[in-house]
């Protein structure tokens, strides 16, 4: 994503993105259930819609906390598409809803959401590939194609390619050690 580290930098909502979160791993639930909700939100969209509009899910959405979002029923759907502060659409909104009740199954098993992350990084004593990360996740979620699955993935540093090596965020990100790293490392 070349192009991201050269006009980033400096823009008033990409460049604090780009700064301190873009490909830096996180094991925060909220955090990762906000970026799958948002990347599903982007699809059709560009991504500093979202940004303008992050405040707004993070208040609709009860700061992405999962348990909340997965008791939603039909009174919070229709808030939901009236709140003219998200991106109104049936499908994203469900998709969230849904996703959140497949976060809480996936804790039974893995602890928590990135836990589940982390036990899917290897396959076959590999690391899992982009081709098989999308699989995976159109298995596993609703609503996530190819590249919203690719773009949730390096976003929180489970794939690489958020930043140009040369990028002075590259060396920061590099230093915390990211999941695809440790995949790397494992293959």
């Amino acid at each position: 994503m070349s192009g991201y580290c050269d006009f980033a930098p400096g823009h008033a909502l990409h460049g604090p993105y780009h700064g301190t979160e873009y490909g830096f791993p996180s094991r925060d639930e909220a955090v990762l259930f906000e970026r799958l909700v948002l990347e599903i939100n982007q699809a059709g969209l560009s991504w500093e819609t979202i940004l303008k509009k992050r405040d707004g899910f993070r208040r609709a959405y009860h700061g992405f906390d999962v348990d909340k979002v997965a008791a939603y029923g039909e009174r919070d759907r229709e808030r939901l598409l009236a709140d003219a502060g998200i991106i109104r659409n049936r499908l994203k909104v469900d998709a969230a809803i849904h996703n959140a009740q497949v976060i809480q199954r996936l804790r039974a098993g893995h602890g928590s959401f990135a836990g589940w992350l982390d036990a899917q990084l290897m396959d076959a004593g590999a690391a899992r590939d982009k081709t098989g990360w999308v699989k995976l996740f159109k298995k596993t979620f609703r609503f996530t194609g190819g590249e919203i699955t690719n773009e949730f993935l390096m976003s929180l540093g489970y794939l690489p390619g958020t930043h140009r090596e040369d990028c002075p965020v590259f060396a920061v990100i590099a230093a915390l050690d990211p999941p695809w790293r440790r995949a790397l490392r494992m293959s």
